[in-house]
């Protein structure tokens, strides 16, 4: 099983929160990923994001049908991701785009197997395949894209 984790790309400032919606840069930030992984996803992979605004249009640029999952609201604990994907046992490639600090500390104890405040930029990525420990395929930053 293939993980991906996509931080919402730049959004508004704002309340309420689910609201707030991707800037101008945003939706940039959100295309040139969604361009990144067209390439190289495969056909039946499958997209989830978290109810806000700006993490659903993040979802959005890759013009598939996109999953929203309450339980990925901002805040949410690294057992709601889990949970939400299938991790570790699915038999599919899974997206989920959430927020920042959740993906983080999510990042943290995949990866590293501890709890840490790990920091995605805006609208960047991290591809994880199933393993123990997980492999890290590919950090995608839109700024380098």
């Amino acid at each position: 099983m293939d993980l991906i984790l996509w931080r919402h790309a730049d959004a508004e400032d704002g309340a309420p929160d689910l609201e707030r919606r991707l800037t101008k840069r945003g939706r940039k930030q959100a295309e040139r990923v969604a361009q990144w992984l067209r390439v190289r996803l495969p056909d039946d992979y499958e997209l989830i994001s978290s109810p806000a605004a700006r993490a659903t249009e993040t979802a959005e640029a890759l013009a598939k049908k996109v999953r929203i999952d309450n339980s990925l609201a901002p805040g949410a604990a690294p057992a709601a991701y889990i949970s939400a994907s299938g991790w570790p046992r699915g038999e599919r490639t899974i997206v989920v785009v959430g927020h920042q600090p959740d993906l983080g500390a999510l990042l943290a104890q995949l990866v590293a197997g501890r709890q840490s405040d790990w920091r995605l930029q805006k609208g960047a990525l991290w591809w994880l395949e199933a393993g123990d420990p997980p492999l890290v395929k590919a950090v995608v930053s839109p700024d380098l894209l």
